[in-house]
Parts: structure tokens; sequence; C-alpha cells
């Protein structure tokens, strides 16, 4: 039997290039793996799954608006502390935190802006201030912004992602944002200007039960979780199990709550037809 020697050549190990982080993302609904600039381009919607993901609202508004057009009012708004909350973080603390992490004063912008050459004003709260929760700041802008659109005889459009509510370290100044921003979305109606309420993922409580609710048109995105109670806790109070999609922008559209569906990328469009149509 011949018998063959192993030999082995020694290759210098060669060092492994090191990946840069945050390249790739796991999408948290279907699981996929997502490259993160293509995930950005497509405005953050899975290409797999459709998952909406919530957009900031510098995003947002650059969504709708022309390029340039956008022109904010009441900036400088920002929440006090009129209970001196307490409790495990303080809602000065809190305010500042948030502030620090998304470089807004509160949980909306609004301001001034064109639709594809068209006059309208244009409000978008912010989940990641706050779960996008109305206080007095969101509620007062949003009435300024109201206001503004009704005197200059232009469409409002609000975008809502607010999973928060009414502010609870507010107590009822939050709570009369609801009926503040209510009346005057009535003022703007009266005066015959037209409302567009678009809901995202999620716009829940306070805030559904007053501005987001009242549209003349009311688009969603698809998937968004809409209500005023969470179905966890519909389910542990009436102790019954809740239909299949339940409180989600497709069962909230076969129901009547909703008008249309409308899938991020296409919003622009979509929107610029429904005012040029109307107010054109």
């Amino acid at each position: 039997m011949v018998k063959f020697a192993k030999t082995f050549k020694s290759f210098p190990q060669q060092r492994k290039k090191d990946i840069p982080g945050g390249l790739w993302i796991k999408c948290k609904k279907c699981g996929e793996v997502l490259y993160k600039k293509s995930w950005e381009e497509s405005f953050r919607v899975c290409t797999k799954c459709q998952y909406h993901y919530p957009l900031p609202s510098a995003d947002r508004i650059a969504l709708i608006a022309d390029p340039g057009s956008f022109r904010e009012i009441d900036a400088d708004l920002q929440s006090c502390d009129p209970l001196e909350f307490e409790g495990p973080k303080t809602y000065k603390a809190k305010l500042k935190e948030d502030q620090k992490a998304t470089g807004l004063k509160d949980a909306v912008v609004t301001g001034e802006a064109q639709l594809d050459g068209m006059d309208i004003v244009l409000g978008v709260t912010d989940s990641r201030f706050m779960m996008g929760s109305m206080g007095s700041v969101v509620g007062e802008k949003l009435t300024r912004a109201i206001e503004r659109a009704t005197q200059r005889s232009v469409p409002v459009l609000l975008v809502s992602g607010s999973g928060g509510g009414a502010r609870m370290q507010e107590g009822m100044l939050s709570l009369m944002q609801m009926a503040k921003t209510s009346a005057a979305l009535a003022r703007h109606a009266k005066a015959g200007q037209l409302y567009i309420s678009i809901l995202t993922d999620p716009t829940m409580a306070g805030v559904l039960a007053s501005f987001a609710s009242l549209g003349d048109i009311i688009i969603a995105e698809p998937g968004a979780l809409i209500g005023f109670t969470g179905p966890r806790v519909i389910e542990q109070t009436i102790r019954q199990k809740l239909p299949e999609g339940f409180q989600r922008s497709e069962f909230l559209l076969d129901h009547g709550l909703i008008d249309k569906i409308v899938p991020r990328a296409e919003i622009k469009p979509t929107l610029s037809q429904v005012v040029g149509q109307l107010c054109g």
C-alpha cells in the first residue's frame, strides 16, 4: 500500500473586513432582513410584507408637500408643567428627553405648504415624541393651523400618528384640546372648506375621538391600528375574542369608519387628486 504524506501549506490569515453596523434591519412583522438604505428609500415600508413603519414628521412632510414649499408655523410653542407631574420620571424630564431625542419642541409640526402647486395647511403628529400624545401645545398648534386654513380658504390636511391619546400629565388641559380642535374644524366646515384626515399606525384614544375622525375624507395607511381603546383591553373587558384584524385599517374600511386605504408611496398623488377635484 502506498502511503501519501499529507502536507499542509500555511497561508497567512486574512483579516476580515469590518462591516459597518446599522446597514440592515429586520422587519418586526415578517422577519425579513432589509437593506436599510432601500427601506428608507421605500418610505420605511417593508418590501416583502408591506408593513408601514412609523415615519418621522419631517419625512412625512417631505412625502406630501412640494419640495421647499413647507413653512412651519408656531414652531416655538412648548409645553409647561401645569400639574407639576411627578412619578418615575417627571413631566419636565420627559419633555426634555424627547426634545433632545427628536429635535422637536412637542409632538406635532404644523405649517403652510403646497401640494402639486395647490395651497394647503399641513399638520403632522410624531409618535416619537411621547407617543404623539396630545397636550395643550399639540391642541393649540392644531387649532391655530385649522384657523389659518379657514382664514385663507384653503384645505387642511392632518396626519395622525398618535398612540398616546390625550396626555395624562396635563390632566383636564389635555382633554380640553379634544373640544378645541373639534370646534375649530366645525368652523372650518361651516366656512365650506375641506379637511382631509390621514390616519397612520397607531391612531388611538383622544386623538381619534376628536380631530382625527372628523375629516370630510378619512384616509388610512394599510394595517394601521385605529381605535379608542386597544384590542387587548377590550378583550379583557368584554371577555370575548375579537374578530381577526379588529381595529386595523382594512376592518374599519369594511365597517365604514374610513373612506380609503392608501399605501404610503401613493399618498401624495391621491391627496393631490382629491384636493384638485374638490377645491380646484
